[in-house]
């Protein structure tokens, strides 16, 4: 991504590959795909016998999964491109291993992009169909971020710029949302969960600008939080 103009963002011309700096990909065989969806479950079944009890499935920006999703990177012309069905296969297989090791009451969250902000491309509507079947497939909730597989698009970057894809998600498939996306007070994101447009706010950047945004963000809200253990040995 290139420099911000008046609040959008830009990103460099390109193809596939993503530009002149990238490399060609290299298309995987079935005998990968086979192999990643292993991967993945062995990597579900580590983080569960590591203690964690929620798992993210990266779908977006570009990665792997979300240059399935589109139309505008897979070019494939077998059972894992073409239709929208096809285009969506590796992931559901991907969410079948998962969900065959990760217990029902622990959490999957899938993280997409939810529009390639170009004609032709991954959009809303799709996402929505996306997110109507994963959530039959055992994921519990929606990231709803969005671009990152195309270059030159233009991003209307702004506070809060990505919160109508989860609400819109939300809103037409039951699925729980969460909403991302230049969410930097505590504010914004208690109208964002009061109003209902989301059921979960991430933050990501405001946190490595300010690591203690729990303790500020309570602050605003005039709420007692405890504070970490680690800190009061601190005073």
């Amino acid at each position: 991504m290139t420099e911000s103009e008046g609040g959008w963002i830009t990103q460099a011309p390109s193809a596939i590959p993503f530009n002149e700096v990238y490399s060609l990909p290299k298309e995987m065989s079935k005998e990968d795909i086979i192999q990643l969806r292993k991967d993945f479950k062995s990597a579900a079944t580590r983080a569960l016998e590591s203690g964690f009890e929620v798992i993210e499935i990266h779908g977006a920006h570009g990665y792997l999964i979300n240059s399935f999703l589109s139309p505008l990177s897979n070019q494939r012309n077998d059972d894992f491109g073409g239709s929208f069905e096809n285009r969506i296969r590796l992931l559901r297989e991907i969410i079948n291993e998962i969900r065959s090791v990760w217990p029902e009451k622990f959490p999957l969250f899938l993280r997409i992009s939810s529009t390639d902000y170009t004609e032709g491309g991954w959009d809303l509507q799709a996402s929505i169909q996306l997110a109507t079947i994963v959530k039959t497939l055992g994921v519990d909730l929606i990231d709803a971020s969005s671009g990152g597989l195309i270059s030159n698009v233009r991003i209307p970057l702004g506070p809060g710029y990505q919160v109508p894809f989860a609400e819109a998600i939300r809103k037409e498939t039951g699925i729980m949302t969460g909403a991302v996306g230049l969410i930097t007070s505590a504010a914004q994101a208690n109208e964002i969960i009061e109003s209902g447009k989301a059921d979960l706010v991430l933050i990501a950047r405001e946190s490595l600008r300010n690591p203690d945004f729990p303790l500020t963000a309570a602050k605003e809200l005039g709420k007692e939080i405890e504070w970490p253990v680690q800190y009061l040995r601190a005073k």
